[in-house]
């Protein structure tokens, strides 16, 4: 996500970081770099320009802190103004309709059936009841893509198949939506390769007849400067009410997305992050700036695992690690939750530093490492997993038959897994004693109480 970009403002930071004295010399140094950056990655030449003239005017009267290097002042200063550049906030969705209608626009290839059906999943899961509808005639292929996926996300899809009036289909699927009390229609409209005045004007129409609350710009972060003008154009054509970046996750330079909401005044309100329906997550200026300067957004990452792993779980598995009571099984779920967050590319990319790691970890031998570890384990029979030490050399023979290992791989897992087991029971165990300790009359202050 915007690597060139955050790789290049990552070494113009290294030298400002260093600076022990700020004087406009230096200053006048990084921030040409920084503008350089900007402009590489595609960012609009008119918005790094601005961006520029407004952190240079502010680093120069900016009061140094005594107890902050100098460097560090300026670089707050690039984020503030960048987190600014992008919304300041998060912009939510209306959905005051009755019902919402949601319109998705935007040119052929830029990802509005897979979005359309990215953004049902994530209403689906606020306890909204979406519909999709297929409103591009032109595209049968479009509409048997949004059946196929409305079918996998069990989400309800309107589509006529051989009609070929739009207006006709959005006008009965209204009708249908508050028939089937469906709160929330998704209008999955046509596209073009370019903007023309026949598909400016059947948008204008759909508008008139739906009345959409929310009237959102499918861009992919990778079309460059041209994302500016055809953001301009729909806005000037449908007045949106904002944007939504798909394919985030490629190694475009994906710095005109940074540009729409300086040039339209529209905020970006969601961004496709991957290929899959769970890939998909609001857009917050402030975290999508920290990740762009390196800085890492553990706020995602903990949102992205409270998803992935109920409370009730997460419970249950700490009250097994205290007793010392930690299976395979118990084991495996963990595996297959840690999946559910993504690559571990992903994952680290979140983390303060990360993507400075990302250069030099090879994460796709860890990633290999841990699919065998879960073959392993799924070869073994529910008995063996919740008690390994079952396992003699002709179940440890089977069982790497089973999964395409050696028999020294899977000694190999079970000696770390025996290892892990003793770990935890020592934890536990000093846990509990520690507690007994802190209810002890005249121990105050031990970890018993709080």
């Amino acid at each position: 996500m915007f690597e060139s970009l955050s790789g290049k403002l990552q070494n113009v930071f290294k030298n400002l970081r260093g600076l022990g004295k700020i004087s406009e010399d230096n200053i006048a140094d990084a921030l040409r770099d920084v503008r350089l950056a900007l402009l590489d990655a595609d960012v609009n030449f008119k918005v790094a320009r601005d961006f520029i003239d407004r952190v240079k005017q502010k680093s120069v009267g900016v009061e140094v802190i005594q107890s902050i290097q100098p460097g560090q002042q300026i670089i707050k200063l690039i984020h503030d103004e960048l987190v600014e550049l992008l919304g300041s906030e998060n912009a939510s969705l209306t959905l005051d309709g009755d019902p919402t209608v949601i319109m998705l626009v935007g040119l052929h290839g830029a990802g509005k059936t897979t979005t359309s059906a990215k953004l049902a999943r994530l209403l689906h899961k606020q306890a909204r009841q979406p519909l999709l509808v297929a409103c591009d005639v032109n595209r049968p292929a479009a509409m048997d893509q949004l059946a196929t996926l409305g079918e996998q996300l069990q989400i309800p899809v309107f589509l006529k198949k051989g009609e070929t009036d739009v207006l006709k289909i959005v006008r009965e699927s209204l009708v249908f939506a508050k028939a089937n009390h469906r709160n929330i229609l998704i209008l999955d409209t046509a596209g073009r390769l370019q903007i023309d005045e026949p598909l400016i004007q059947e948008l204008i129409r759909i508008k008139e007849i739906t009345q959409p609350q929310e009237i959102l710009l499918v861009l992919d972060a990778a079309t460059g400067q041209e994302a500016v003008n055809v953001a301009t154009h729909f806005d000037k054509a449908l007045s949106i009410t904002g944007a939504i970046l798909t394919k985030l996750d490629g190694d475009a330079r994906g710095g005109a997305a940074l540009s729409i909401k300086a040039v339209t005044g529209k905020p970006i309100k969601l961004m496709g992050v991957g290929e899959k329906l769970e890939d998909f997550e609001p857009f917050h200026p402030e975290r999508m700036a920290s990740r762009i300067l390196g800085m890492g957004d553990v706020v995602s990452l903990v949102e992205r695992a409270a998803e992935a792993v109920s409370a009730e779980d997460a419970k249950r598995l700490e009250d097994r690690m205290k007793k010392g009571q930690f299976t395979l099984e118990d084991f495996l779920d963990q595996l297959r939750q840690m999946k559910k967050l993504g690559s571990l590319e992903s994952i680290v990319g979140l983390l303060p530093g990360g993507a400075e790691a990302l250069k030099t970890a090879d994460l796709s031998k860890s990633e290999k490492e841990f699919r065998r570890m879960e073959g392993m384990i799924c070869a073994m029979t529910p008995k063996e997993r919740r008690h390994p030490q079952i396992l003699n050399a002709r179940r440890r023979q089977r069982i790497s038959k089973g999964s395409g290992v050696t028999v020294t791989e899977l000694n190999n897992l079970l000696n770390r897994f025996g290892q892990m087991q003793q770990m935890m029971k020592k934890m536990g165990k000093f846990q509990k004693m520690m507690g007994r300790m802190g209810g002890m009359p005249g121990m105050p202050g031990m970890l018993g109480r709080r």
